[in-house]
């Protein structure tokens, strides 16, 4: 543990506040986005407002309003906003052995806020001292009022933005989720399983579409990690003599 470290409960809430106000700023284009979106949409502020605060999730909330507004049929919206989810299954499983030193009631608020920032930040800070329920629920908190309060900005506001590909809006929220894979490039076997959910993400969207092609692309990076040797192993194991003796 770096001696800088916070180790006081006030210190691991400072820090989570710091991490989670980062993350406010960084969504706050999705958030206003999908609040003027909501709108166009036919919602009303107050609708827009308890999608976010309940489904709080933004690259499903934007698929799903947008699918609401092409009448499209509820099984349909209800299965694409399970497929763009699908990877919070693996961020639940994941950052299982963390959350479960929490009690039950803190453990399913927790889980109610793993986002994608929340996740990775729970990851990177898990390497360097043991993730509390002060620090988590302090940022995890912080970035739901933001994405909210977001949303409500961007309901009242929203018709000011005018064309979002017009101001490049659009394409912030694949240069976002970049930055947050970046951040685990000295993961081990990191580049394979890279390329290996980029390629498979990239076919599948030709051959299956959208939003599909997400989980495809997370199932097959999760193929080549798990086939991949772990960190450590190398080509010639080596034998434990006690083993060898016993097998004698």
């Amino acid at each position: 543990m770096s001696f800088s470290e916070p180790i006081t409960t006030s210190g691991q809430i400072r820090n989570g506040l710091k991490k989670g106000f980062v993350i406010v700023l960084s969504s706050a284009p999705f958030g206003i986005l999908f609040g003027a979106i909501a709108i166009d949409n036919g919602f009303s502020m107050a609708e827009a407002a308890l999608m976010s605060a309940f489904v709080f999730g933004g690259a499903s909330q934007l698929v799903g309003i947008e699918l609401f507004g092409h009448h499209v049929a509820a099984w349909m919206i209800v299965l694409s906003v399970l497929a763009v989810n699908f990877r919070h299954v693996l961020y639940s499983a994941a950052v299982s052995p963390i959350l479960g030193r929490f009690p039950l009631l803190k453990r399913g608020l927790s889980f109610f806020l793993l986002t994608d920032p929340q996740f990775a930040e729970t990851e990177k800070r898990e390497e360097q001292t043991p993730v509390t329920f002060a620090w988590y629920i302090a940022m995890g908190g912080v970035v739901w009022i933001g994405w909210v309060g977001n949303t409500i900005v961007g309901a009242l506001f929203g018709s000011l933005i005018g064309d979002p590909k017009a101001i490049g809006i659009d394409v912030l929220l694949p240069v976002y989720f970049l930055g947050l894979v970046m951040g685990f490039r000295k993961r081990h076997n990191f580049l394979p399983v890279l390329v290996a959910g980029a390629v498979g993400s990239v076919v599948a969207y030709w051959v299956v579409g959208s939003p599909w092609h997400i989980s495809v692309g997370a199932a097959l990076g999760i193929v080549v990690a798990a086939i991949l040797p772990p960190p450590g192993a190398s080509d010639h194991d080596v034998k434990d003599p006690a083993l060898e003796t016993e097998a004698a």
